[in-house]
């Protein structure tokens, strides 16, 4: 095998979990990388990650309905635990603070908060929020709970954010996720 070819997502069962920040329009790009390379990929979004990027987008590359409520469509109000029982790995990404303060917490008040309770497996989160909301202390121990209670945790990047700052706080690059789902899988 050659070692610079990217590792294998191909016959995965990925729940890919998209909160409200800028950085959601990135996750479009890595849907469709991982169901090309032969991941079942199933996306849930919050009322807030739906404002930044249409669920129809992750719909016309998954070929599944995006999951938006915890209350179903078409009488299917048990659809956010169905999806938490089939996936390996859920990637909650972007991971708004809002989103880290939820799951460190345990609150269940939108749908990704609540597939986060009733997942068994491993979890991913790839924060991205502006570099002072990563560097506040409230959200540093969120971030140290999170992990010691099993959430693998991504470092967020560094460079120009949507508002004009620049440092720390952009979500983790394509490549980097695709590792982490590799890397973590249950």
């Amino acid at each position: 095998m050659n070692s610079s070819k990217q590792p294998s997502v191909e016959g995965m069962k990925i729940l890919v979990a998209v909160t409200g920040g800028i950085g959601a329009y990135k996750i479009c790009s890595l849907v469709s990388r991982l169901v090309q390379s032969g991941a079942e990929v199933q996306v849930a979004m919050t009322e807030m990650g739906a404002r930044f990027v249409g669920p129809l987008t992750f719909e016309a590359l998954t070929g599944k309905r995006v999951i938006l409520s915890t209350h179903g469509e078409g009488g299917d109000s048990m659809e956010h635990i169905q999806a938490a029982r089939w996936a390996e790995v859920l990637l909650v990404a972007p991971c708004t603070a809002n989103t880290m303060a939820k799951l460190a917490q345990g609150l269940a008040d939108d749908v990704v908060s609540t597939m986060s309770l009733a997942f068994k497996g491993t979890q991913i989160l790839a924060p991205a929020m502006n570099p002072e909301m990563w560097s506040k202390p409230s959200t540093l121990r969120n971030k140290a709970q999170l992990m010691e209670d099993g959430f693998v945790v991504l470092d967020p990047e560094s460079g120009p954010m949507a508002c004009g700052d620049v440092g720390v706080g952009r979500v983790p690059t394509e490549s980097v996720l695709l590792d982490a789902l590799v890397q973590f899988r249950s």
